[in-house]
């Protein structure tokens, strides 16, 4: 293999930290009998439900090397395939016959494969992070690798411009909803090819043992804080709700300053109007209900802190 091809690969390791519930292991175990039937699966979910953290862990499952790739709007199929990058120059220089010097020079091509095509060509898993921000154009390069089993090149990829994809490559792929900023709509014909398994919020058990297990607080503080943060994402109206993510930046500040979530601490209750709303900062605790999300969450506070 290639120098250049190990720099993509990260090791099939799993994360000793990586929280399992009875929830984690039934999404885990469905999505590992896809894997297992040659069929590339799609989680597809909010911002903050573990969809990549799922991915990661599912992909070191399969105990194959694991080839990561963030989707990008400016990605080209290049980007994905590989391309040709400067030049290889071969000279020989031929003195058989002493009182003759012959002198031949061969410049050619250099092509240097990109992280899909490492893939393909070893047998690796794929994980395709956030796939819909690359544009459809970049991606249509995948129907034929998850369909026919065929990568197409361009001239110079190989001597016939095709490569016939190992058998044991595998490929997950991530996505947030179509109405989030940056995302692109996937071609139907790519995600005729996925299945796809939509991730909603944890549920509350779920969210409270990675806070815990994430942030370093005892488990009754991730308790009452999860609640909090479920209770605030049932009742708001917003187009991006709070998600465990949330209750792990909160926890960790807490962690960090070592206090608990408590209805009493004003610096407690500032974390909470910085994480979970927009309102903008206010200089005494007080005044924090002066604004509709301020005062949901204030309410919410006395409730569950």
């Amino acid at each position: 293999m290639a120098e250049e091809s190990l720099s993509t690969l990260l090791e099939p390791d799993v994360d000793a930290g990586f929280v399992v519930t009875p929830y984690v292991t039934d999404v885990v175990d469905h999505a590992l009998a896809y894997l297992h039937a040659d069929l590339p699966v799609h989680f597809c979910g909010p911002a903050g439900t573990g969809k990549t953290a799922l991915a990661l862990h599912v992909a070191a499952r399969l105990n194959r090397p694991i080839v990561l790739i963030h989707g990008d709007d400016e990605f080209k199929t290049p980007d994905l395939v590989g391309a040709e990058y400067g030049f290889r120059l071969k000279r020989l220089r031929d003195q058989y016959i002493h009182s003759v010097t012959k002198l031949e020079e061969d410049v050619v091509k250099r092509w240097t494969d990109n992280r899909l095509t490492v893939a393909c060509k070893h047998g690796f898993t794929l994980v395709y992070d956030e796939f819909t921000r690359s544009k459809p154009e970049a991606n249509n390069t995948l129907l034929s690798i998850l369909e026919e089993k065929l990568l197409d090149l361009p001239a110079g990829g190989t001597a016939d411009n095709y490569l016939a994809v190992h058998p044991k490559f595998r490929a997950i792929f991530t996505s947030n909803p179509e109405e989030y900023a940056g995302i692109h709509k996937a071609q139907d014909a790519l995600k005729d090819r996925l299945v796809t398994i939509h991730v909603g919020y944890f549920d509350a058990d779920t969210e409270i043992a990675i806070t815990a297990s994430r942030s370093g607080i005892a488990e009754n503080d991730a308790k009452r804080l999860v609640n909090l943060v479920r209770a605030f994402r049932a009742e708001c109206r917003r187009q991006q709700l709070p998600s465990v993510r949330e209750s792990i930046k909160i926890a960790k500040v807490l962690k960090a300053r070592g206090i608990h979530p408590s209805k009493k601490d004003p610096f407690f209750r500032k974390v909470c109007l910085h994480v979970l709303t927009a309102q903008q900062h206010v200089a005494d605790a007080n005044t924090i209900q002066e604004s509709q999300p301020g005062q949901l969450l204030e309410e919410l506070i006395e409730r569950y802190c």
